[in-house]
Parts: structure tokens; C-alpha cells; sequence
């Protein structure tokens, strides 16, 4: 069986309501239903994966400043991760953490770029336009940072009724103050 057929073999069954995926498991229903993680429904997590698709394509045409160009993919591939991660977290103070470190790595691309632009590797112009972008992405981690704020998912996402609610009630900034340091 060639892979052209298989693939037709998946569709047809597909088609039926039956679907079968090698190594993801079984489907079965008329209507496929792409998953989708609550970080995916986030504003700024799609900016920032709008801005790395941007600085992958920067990166590209970029023969020379290698270390910048290295740079500017680390960090930018980091805003998305990083929201990614810290959505993910139990307490708010681990998602504040996870924001904030997402937040210096979009403001470290703004660094970049303006490396970028006094070597002449990018117009002032398209470090302009993509700062407004990182400049939005910012602004929304900035409020999801801070105390009192949280990103939750659709509580009927994964069939829960409800979220359970952070137990951390001291009112300092410091998000690591909470250990036990003795």
C-alpha cells in the first residue's frame, strides 16, 4: 500500500466516522474536533506566536549576525513557551512567574532588534512595525503578571464544573517569598 493510499484509506474512513491514527489512537464520531490547549485561546499567546513567525522569517534572510539572529530566535521562541507553561500551573503565583519571565524575553527581543537595526541587518521601519506587535504582547503580559489576575480555561473544557481557587493569600510581590528558606 503506497502512503498516497493510506492516506485516501484514512480519509474514506474518516468520512464514515471512523478514524484511526498510527500511534495517536482512535476516533470515532462524523466530526473531528481539533484539541485545543487554554493557552491556544489566549490573546497573547497567538501574538507571540505571530511575532516568532516573524522573527523566524527575519532570521532566515540574515546571513551575518549570527549571534543575534540566535538570540532573537531563543527569546522570541520563549514568549510563546513560557505562556504556554505558565497557564499550565496549579497556583497563581507559579503562572505570575512563568508571565513574567515571558515578558522580559519579549522585552529582550525588543533589544535585539534594535542591535539588529544599529548594525544595519533591519530597517528602522520593520523594527518599528514589530515592536508594535511586541509592544501589545507586553502590555498583555504586564496585566497577567500581576497579583490577582488570572487566565483560566472554559471550566466545561476538560468536564470540570469548576477551578479550584489559588490558596496563596499573602499580599507581598514576591512570588518565591512563600518558601521556606530556614
Amino acid at each position: 500500500m503506497s502512503p498516497d493510499s493510506s492516506v485516501e484509506a484514512a480519509t474514506l474512513w474518516s468520512s464514515f466516522g471512523i478514524g484511526i491514527g498510527i500511534g495517536v489512537g482512535i476516533a470515532i464520531g462524523f466530526e473531528r474536533r481539533r484539541m485545543t490547549f487554554g493557552h491556544e485561546q489566549l490573546d497573547v499567546y497567538r501574538a507571540a506566536i505571530e511575532y516568532v513567525g516573524w522573527a523566524f522569517r527575519v532570521c532566515e534572510r540574515l546571513k551575518a549576525h549570527r549571534t543575534a539572529k540566535d538570540q532573537l530566535l531563543r527569546a522570541s521562541q520563549s514568549i510563546p513557551l513560557n505562556i504556554a507553561e505558565g497557564n499550565g500551573k496549579a497556583t497563581e503565583g507559579e503562572r505570575r512567574r512563568f508571565f513574567e519571565i515571558a515578558r522580559g524575553s519579549a522585552l529582550e527581543c525588543g533589544a535585539v532588534q534594535d542591535v539588529l537595526e544599529v548594525c544595519g541587518a533591519l530597517s528602522p521601519a520593520e523594527n518599528a512595525d514589530a515592536k508594535k506587535l511586541l509592544d501589545r504582547i507586553v502590555a498583555m503580559l504586564t496585566r497577567l503578571g500581576q497579583r490577582g489576575y488570572t487566565a483560566w480555561e472554559a471550566s466545561n473544557t476538560y468536564g470540570r464544573e469548576g477551578v479550584e481557587s489559588d490558596s496563596d493569600t499573602d499580599t507581598d510581590s514576591d512570588p518565591d517569598s512563600d518558601r521556606n528558606t530556614g
